[in-house]
């Protein structure tokens, strides 16, 4: 209510000066010109320019003071510098194995240059010695979980976008609790968007009362500002550095079907074993100590990354994205996947919302005979984001791309499996606010064993979706053209 207040305020008080003093129009006018010209040239994706230039011409005055309040954010340019600075410490950290990229090179050197590519500019290492165990239901990873939690010894870092209580949080919560008696060192981060609706707003006092070290990242508070737009959006689970979880599950009785919401809830999620452990506890680590509000960690960073090389085939580089850098990680590992396809590409996403240059990627795989498929929900979970992913069936589906809706409910996992070679397991949804504006994380699986589980568990989930026709898409659209036209537009800003 306070941030509505404020949102009306600033509108009221934009239109009133205008109408008090016509110098205001002027110099809103020029401000609105010297935007459009920097907005033009900036370093962003060409959508944002548009929608940030189509609401700045058409709202004058509160559009141009809109983007000059989100661009002169000071917090969020604090945060990267601090980013930077934790970046620049952990580079130690950092050293690629030569020997095991000169040996995926020889392997496939198409999937060698995506691993050399993350690791020049997200400083996360490809290893071997890793292996992956994967979860097609968020009832198998929970059930893998507790078993896990329960093996703890030396210490757990959990990170979490959502937690909500009810079953699934209660039966990890005692186990936390447990092993915090035991000696255990726990930590535990959840976004801050929990507190409107989840969990009390002060839940991090409680948690600490149980002796769980504990931090809301960005939590909400009553003032506008951009830092509330950057949510953190990742999932991970380290315990001991022997082991880390990550996907899309999140902490909620519906990611395990206790409760319905929008039908059946089909998620997925993969367990490391191994060297690659390192990169994940270096994720949570970096991610908590921003929240914490230092540049270093409390304690040396090298005492959690314990990892052991463990004998198993394959590769595994996790990677993580950040909304404040130059380097979109999560579209770019996409896109190279997509490209670099030779016979398939199937994707599972709750949501299509997409820049041109992933609509052009898709449909010039698609055009050149490689088999792509796309599967979304059929029961959403947010009506109008659901209308938009629709939007951009039709130029997708003649162009050659199957897309499919998952008929028992809502698929919320977000994967990508390229050819029997490669795939991609993590929390980016294919949306602009995934893509751009939240702090997101993955694991690239090279040559493993578990890509064989993910293709059956994929062609499964495909078996229960409906592949969607230009005739239905037309008649599912039929009367909401201007609608979803608009919100398509509007997306990147959404």
């Amino acid at each position: 209510f306070s941030l509505f207040l404020q949102l009306i305020f600033m509108v009221w008080g934009y239109y009133w000066l205008a109408s008090k003093w016509y110098f205001v129009n002027g110099v809103v006018t020029v401000l609105g010109v010297l935007e459009v010209i920097y907005v033009a040239n900036e370093r962003s994706n060409p959508a944002f320019k548009l929608a940030w230039t189509i609401v700045i011409l058409a709202l004058p005055i509160f559009g141009s003071l809109l983007y000059l309040f989100v661009e002169t954010q000071p917090a969020t340019k604090w945060i990267n510098k601090r980013l930077q600075s934790m970046h620049a410490y952990s580079k130690k950290y950092w050293k690629q194995d030569k020997e095991v990229l000169e040996e995926l090179e020889e392997t496939n050197d198409q999937v060698a240059h995506l691993a050399r590519y993350v690791n020049h500019f997200g400083g996360f290492s490809v290893y071997k010695d890793t292996s992956a165990k994967y979860f097609p239901s968020g009832e198998a990873k929970f059930e893998e979980l507790l078993i896990q939690l329960r093996k703890a010894e030396k210490f757990i870092f959990m990170e979490y976008f959502i937690v909500a209580e009810g079953y699934m949080w209660e039966s990890v919560l005692e186990i936390l609790k447990a092993k915090v008696k035991e000696g255990v060192e726990v930590r535990f981060l959840y976004d801050g968007m929990c507190c409107l609706s989840l969990l009390p707003y002060h839940y991090p006092q409680e948690l600490e009362s149980y002796g769980i070290q504990c931090h809301m990242f960005a939590p909400i508070v009553p003032a506008l500002s951009t830092r509330q737009n950057n949510r953190d959006h990742r999932k991970i689970v380290v315990i001991d550095g022997k082991v880390a979880f990550t996907g899309g599950i999140n902490l909620a009785d519906e990611y395990i079907n206790k409760v319905e919401r929008f039908g059946h809830w089909k998620d997925t999620s993969v367990l490391l074993r191994g060297a690659a452990v390192r990169s994940l506890t270096r994720m949570f680590l970096q991610q908590w100590t921003l929240n914490a509000g230092s540049d270093t960690l409390d304690r040396p960073e090298e005492e959690y990354l314990t990892a052991r090389a463990l004998p198993a085939q394959g590769y595994a580089q996790p990677y993580p994205d950040s909304p404040l850098d130059h380097f979109n990680a999560a579209e770019n590992a996409y896109l190279h996947l997509i490209q670099r396809a030779d016979h398939y590409v199937y994707i599972t996403t709750p949501y299509l919302i997409l820049d041109n240059e992933f609509v052009t990627t898709l449909k010039t795989t698609a055009e050149s005979g490689v088999d792509v498929r796309i599967i979304t929900p059929s029961h959403p979970d947010k009506w109008y984001v659901h209308m938009v992913s629709r939007s951009y069936y039709q130029t997708l589906i003649q162009s050659g791309v199957k897309i499919y809706e998952y008929q028992p409910g809502f698929i919320h996992a977000k994967m990508c499996l390229c050819d029997d070679e490669a795939a991609m397991v993590g929390t980016a949804n294919l949306d602009y606010r995934s893509l751009y504006l939240h702090y997101e994380n993955a694991v690239l699986l090279y040559h493993t064993p578990v890509l064989a589980e993910i293709k059956k568990d994929i062609e499964e989930t495909l078996e229960k979706s409906r592949l969607i026709t230009i005739e239905e898409l037309r008649s599912k659209l039929r009367g909401t053209s201007a609608l979803c036209a608009l919100l398509k537009l509007l997306a990147p800003l959404m």
